[in-house]
């Protein structure tokens, strides 16, 4: 995780709710592909390296938020450690 997000005005599902960019990464930890934004569910923290789920429904039901429809992505876990 690279950033947070501070907005304003939210979409439905998006309040009240801190929005983290990502930034994927390869085992070794060096950045891939493009970053892209989260609901953190884990208090996850700048430089933390995050587990992220990209499917609107389990990220639903890991916000605990049946009814935030437009959520797609969360932060679910925090690493530890990489094994390779």
């Amino acid at each position: 995780m690279i950033g947070t997000v501070v907005s304003s005005t939210k979409a439905p599902g998006y309040e009240s709710r801190k929005i983290l960019v990502v930034q994927p990464v390869d085992p070794k930890g060096n950045y891939i592909g493009t970053s892209f934004l989260a609901i953190d569910a884990v208090q996850a923290g700048v430089n933390d390296l995050v587990l992220t789920i990209e499917e609107g429904n389990s990220a639903r039901q890991i916000i605990q938020d049946a009814d935030a429809v437009t959520v797609k992505t969360v932060v679910a876990a925090i690493v530890d450690e990489i094994s390779t």
